[in-house]
């Protein structure tokens, strides 16, 4: 069952998943015209294949480990770790262990 959207004003529960982790899904969280916030959980082994954004993102590690590729080096985040990218800066990431992050981008270019 999908995740509703978060109203103006109302708390969002970004705690790590713990045990259910395996179990859980990836749910937009926020979307309005300005920005979008998803929750992306991601399988140990799970590749997202090189791409871009057309706005500036935020990517935050909320568990696990992922491998994440841009500017030319890969990086390996984990929880409590958060990057930037400004728009069409390609990427991409693999999943080392069962993991979730938190993606916030911009819905237009800003």
């Amino acid at each position: 069952m999908p995740t509703p959207r978060a109203e103006s004003g109302e708390l969002i529960d970004v705690q790590p998943y713990g045990d259910m982790l395996a179990q859980a899904t990836s749910s937009t969280l926020v979307r309005t015209e300005a920005i979008e916030v998803i929750r992306m959980v991601l399988p140990a082994g799970k590749k997202i294949p090189r791409h871009q954004a057309p706005s500036a993102i935020t990517v935050q590690c909320l568990e696990g480990a992922i491998e994440f590729e841009s500017h030319g080096r890969t990086q390996l985040m984990r929880a409590g770790t958060m990057l930037f990218l400004t728009p069409a800066e390609p990427h991409a990431l693999e999943a080392l262990e069962n993991s979730s992050v938190l993606v916030t981008r911009l819905a237009r270019n800003q």
